[in-house]
């Protein structure tokens, strides 16, 4: 089913490659950017991403049929009450915030329930890039979006947003909220974080400067993500700091007991710690990527 008019409340690189996507493929008629930043609005016109912009969210939302949040978890619940009293009666609004916990007590807080037409989602994609121009149609394409329905979601409402990412070239799949946000506080929040502290502990070392200088291609993958947007990731650790810090507490346990291991010379330890990693991502990473099914056309 088409999109008639999408409202798109921040216009960046996950709003934005949305926008593109749907474009490409023909699936939206008119598309209505919101946001504050009054130059990356001008920027998503001119680029084509978005047809008209407006500051007002409440504006921005009337007549829409499909609504997408991408904005701050920490700007979700103003946003929530911001759209009060503008939302279309046959209007779908989700989003794409990290953590699903928080955004649904948001909802929650402002229209005293989680409204049926509401469908809480999360696209796994990005790069540590942001803004509109960093947007690009393919970015979702086999990729996963995951929904987190909860019992009061109408299923018309899921259907119509599983069709719209699929439409961008997703594979859509379902979890509970409390999965999702315990399993993406383990493959996603929690890989920030390490990246985040190395880069900030090697930056106070006294030769931080040859330090960088001679970084090798391992450690410039591994720290990309450092450069991923600062705010942004404050807002995810708050809204899910109990499955994070859970974690960050049991890796900081697991590196004491390395550096206790490598401080032994117990090379049989550190070879049997190294073979269980080498052979845990090489079954559940790069085995389950191998063994994926094509995405399904539409």
């Amino acid at each position: 089913m088409k999109i008639e008019r999408l409202a798109i409340i921040g216009v960046g690189l996950i709003g934005g490659s949305l926008a593109r996507a749907l474009k490409a493929r023909g699936m939206v008629g008119e598309i209505v950017g919101c946001g504050r930043g009054e130059e990356n609005l001008k920027k998503a016109v001119e680029l084509g991403v978005i047809d008209r912009y407006t500051h007002d969210v409440g504006e921005a939302v009337e007549g829409a049929d499909m609504i997408f949040l991408a904005v701050p978890l920490s700007a979700m619940r103003d946003t929530f009450a911001a759209m009060k009293g503008h939302i279309a009666e046959n209007a779908v609004i989700t989003d794409g915030g990290s953590a699903k916990g928080s955004v649904i007590e948001d909802c929650t807080s402002v229209f005293g329930e989680v409204l049926p037409n509401f469908v809480p989602g999360h696209p796994i994609a990005g790069t540590e890039n942001s803004g509109v121009e960093a947007s690009f149609a393919e970015l979702y394409n086999d990729r996963r979006i995951i929904l987190t329905p909860v019992y009061q979601t109408d299923e018309a409402a899921i259907a119509r947003v599983q069709a719209m990412w699929r439409y961008c070239g997703a594979e859509v799949t379902r979890m509970l909220v409390v999965d999702h946000d315990r399993i993406l506080a383990a493959t996603s929040h929690l890989p920030h974080m390490l990246a985040f502290a190395l880069v900030d502990m090697l930056s106070r070392l006294g030769d931080t400067e040859d330090i960088f200088r001679y970084a090798a291609g391992g450690f410039r993958d591994f720290t990309r993500i450092a450069s991923s947007n600062p705010a942004m990731w404050r807002d995810i650790c708050i809204a899910n700091s109990d499955a994070v810090s859970s974690l960050v507490d049991s890796y900081a346990d697991e590196m004491k007991e390395l550096a206790s291991v490598i401080r032994s010379r117990d090379g049989d330890r550190l070879l049997a710690l190294f073979n269980n990693a080498k052979q845990a991502r090489d079954r559940y990473v790069d085995g389950l990527n191998q063994q994926a099914e094509p995405l399904p056309t539409e």
